[in-house]
């Protein structure tokens, strides 16, 4: 069968693999992050009540809840883009933050190029010249004209890899993600689930994807209107533990 094979006749393969390399300008010192009585609601439902946590550096913690609500809100709130009930966070001052949100939209609600709308959230002159920009980019299979469309025309799969450029030029050492593998292909995801294993720094993730969870988290923190469930282990351990399960069952009874 090798020596019948006719090289020629084989089509070479479609996949494009984007490059996901998260980087951090600066390592994180100790105090990442730190969160007393959090508390907040929606529309009267209680979402999570009694949340204290102390990140630690290093820690890759899959934020779970059985109310999708209750996770874009926790991030929604550390990130400063809501208030919550009760209770205060403070990040560590060595910590720079890049959130990936569940809902992007708003990011992409301008008519500008993808160079000029990664050009934003350029921070020195070096990263505001186009090659740069292009660069990161092109990292995300934006290349040639790609790189000119307007953003406000683009697909879900396309306005998560252009955040993603924007996540990875940021250079952050603490990455927040509320269901990172919505709209992504294949090649994308598993792009990104090595990226995440690979990255030194803080992860603060949220997943419907069983591998990216299970792969990634070495910390699994369970929102909940009475309080948290935390726990260093990982995704299936969590789920499968006997002493957890009861107490979920008592929890949610």
């Amino acid at each position: 069968m090798i020596d019948k094979l006719n090289i020629e006749e084989i089509k070479p393969s479609s996949r494009r693999y984007p490059a996901i390399i998260f980087e951090q300008e600066r390592e994180a010192g100790d105090q990442i992050l730190n969160i007393e009585g959090l508390k907040a609601s929606l529309e009267g439902d209680l979402l999570f009540q009694e949340v204290n946590i102390n990140l630690a550096k290093g820690d890759k913690v899959v934020i779970y809840s059985k109310d999708s609500r209750a996770v874009t809100a926790f991030y929604q709130i550390v990130t400063g883009n809501m208030a919550a009930d009760q209770g205060e966070y403070q990040w560590g001052v060595t910590t720079t933050q890049a959130y990936l949100p569940l809902d992007n939209a708003h990011y992409f609600d301008n008519d500008l190029s993808l160079v000029d709308w990664l050009r934003q959230y350029a921070q020195t002159e070096e990263e505001r010249e186009e090659v740069y920009i292009r660069g990161f980019l092109g990292k995300m299979i934006f290349s040639g004209e790609e790189a000119l469309k307007q953003s406000n025309v683009l697909s879900g799969g396309e306005k998560v890899r252009c955040m993603l450029s924007k996540m990875m030029m940021s250079r952050s050492n603490v990455l927040l993600l509320d269901e990172p593998t919505n709209h992504l292909d294949l090649e994308s995801i598993t792009a990104f689930n090595n990226a995440l294993k690979n990255f030194k720094g803080t992860v603060l993730l949220t997943t419907h994807d069983h591998a990216f969870a299970q792969t990634v988290g070495n910390r699994i923190i369970e929102l909940t209107p009475k309080g948290i469930i935390d726990r260093y282990m990982t995704f299936d351990e969590y789920m499968t533990d006997p002493k957890i399960k009861e107490q979920r069952e008592k929890i949610y009874a």
